[in-house]
This record gives C-alpha cells, structure tokens and sequence, in this order.
C-alpha cells in the first residue's frame, strides 16, 4: 500500500508472524507506562488478538499497524488510531518504537507522519488526539512538530512508581477540509 510507505519505513498490518514482537512489547514493563498496562499478556490472548485483527477500523473501532524498516522489513514498533469516533470523524493515536536504540532517528517522525496523512486524506478524521505523560518529553516534541496542541492537562491522571503524575491531552484539527 503506497499510502503507508515512507522513505525510510513503512506501516503494515499485523500479521500471525508477528506474534512474538507483540508479546516482547506487550509484555516489556519499562513501557507499561505509556500504555496504561499493568498485567502480563500470554501469547494465547495475542495469538487471538491477531486473530481478530482483520477486523477494520470500522468494525473495532482502532487500527493497529507494524513500523518496518524499509532496508530490512524488520519490525521496530507500533502505531494505533483508537477510540476510532466515525460519527464525530476523530480519533486516538499513539506510537511505540521498541528498543531505545532506534528512538530519535526519525522513525517516530517518518510513521506519526504517515500515519496522520492516511487518517486526514483516506479517512477523513477532522482531529487526532493523544494522551502524553508530562515527564514524556520525546514524545511531547514528536507530537508538537506536527502541530499537536496541549489542549489540557489531566491532574495526578497515571500512577506511576507509587507517585501520581499529570498527563497531557493534545490535540491536532485537520484545517485542510
């Protein structure tokens, strides 16, 4: 699919092979902050979960894809639309790159723009969305050079560590319509 290629990656849907990269993501606690996970996953669960995956984004209501590099068609993370909203035409939308390693190499960059270009041109959304924990800085300056607005702040929102810290919600209008 043209639309979801890029110079360097591409976005793809999840397929049955990628099984064990969701689980190692599902399951890695370090990132457990940022999408609001505080169990486990067995690979029974995932195996289901991408079992369903066929369903499109207006039948489940969210979409995920697989970041791939383009050189290798190594799988290197994840971007979701959720809280898929047709009647109101907006959506959710978050990122995850796996290894630290391959953050701030432009990849988040290369797939959030994809990802907005499909959901403004092919799906017609009129806004995106996305929760952002304050002390989350990377993805705060991700976010804003798209021009992503804090629109609000949610107040002591996450526990994280036993302490409760605030959360961003920010927002991008598609003005293009």
């Amino acid at each position: 699919m043209i639309t979801l290629k890029g110079k360097n990656i591409y976005l793809r849907a999840l397929e049955p092979e990628d099984l064990e990269f969701v689980y190692v993501v599902e399951n890695d606690e370090e990132i457990w902050e940022v999408s609001n996970t505080q169990t486990p996953y067995s690979k029974f669960l995932i195996r289901q979960y991408l079992e369903n995956a066929q369903q499109d984004i207006y039948e489940a209501k969210q979409l995920r894809l697989a970041i791939c590099l383009g050189s290798s068609n190594a799988t290197i993370g994840l971007i979701d639309l959720f809280d898929f909203d047709p009647k109101n035409n907006r959506a959710g939308i978050g990122i995850l790159i796996q290894k630290k390693e391959d953050r701030t190499k432009g990849i988040g960059t290369e797939a959030l723009d994809l990802l907005i270009q499909y959901a403004f041109n092919q799906l017609q959304l009129h806004q995106l969305y996305a929760n952002i924990g304050v002390e989350n800085k990377h993805s705060l300056q991700l976010f804003s050079k798209f021009g992503f607005q804090e629109i609000g702040i949610k107040k002591d929102w996450n526990k994280i560590n036993g302490n409760y810290q605030d959360e961003y919600l920010v927002q991008l209008i598609n003005h293009k319509k």
